[in-house]
C-alpha cells in the first residue's frame, strides 16, 4: 500500500514557480497544501508516499526545490529519501534533481 499525489491531476497540470507571490501554483503551495500533509500521512500510516511528476506541462527547477527541500527541512533528508518514491517517466532526470534538493543545506536566513 502506498500514498500517491499525481500532481496533473491532484494539483495542477500547469505547476509555477517558487512562491505564492511568484503566480499560481507555486511549489509553496504545492508544499502546503498538500506534499507535508500526504507525507505526514504516509508516516502515520508507515508507508511509502508516491509523487507522480508526469502529465505536466513541466515543472520550474524552484517549484520542486522549494517543495522537496523544505520536506526534508522539515522531516530529515535521511527520513524522506526512505519514505518517498518519485514517478517521472517524462523527464526522469527530475527524480535525481530532486534527490539533490532533498540533501542540500540551505543557508540560514
Amino acid at each position: 500500500m502506498a500514498i500517491k499525489i499525481k500532481i496533473a491531476t491532484d494539483f495542477s497540470k500547469t505547476p509555477g514557480a517558487r512562491y505564492y507571490t511568484d503566480g499560481k501554483k507555486s511549489g509553496q503551495e504545492f508544499f502546503e497544501t498538500l506534499l507535508d500533509k500526504r507525507f505526514a500521512e504516509a508516516q502515520l500510516e508507515n508507508v511509502k508516499l508516491v509523487v507522480d511528476l508526469d502529465n505536466t506541462d513541466g515543472f520550474a527547477t524552484s517549484f520542486l526545490d522549494e517543495a522537496f527541500h523544505r520536506l526534508a527541512d522539515k522531516y530529515s533528508p535521511k527520513v524522506v529519501l526512505d519514505r518517498l518514491e518519485v514517478i517521472s517517466n517524462d523527464e526522469p532526470d527530475w527524480i535525481e534533481e530532486i534527490k539533490h534538493y532533498i540533501n542540500q543545506d540551505k543557508p540560514k536566513k
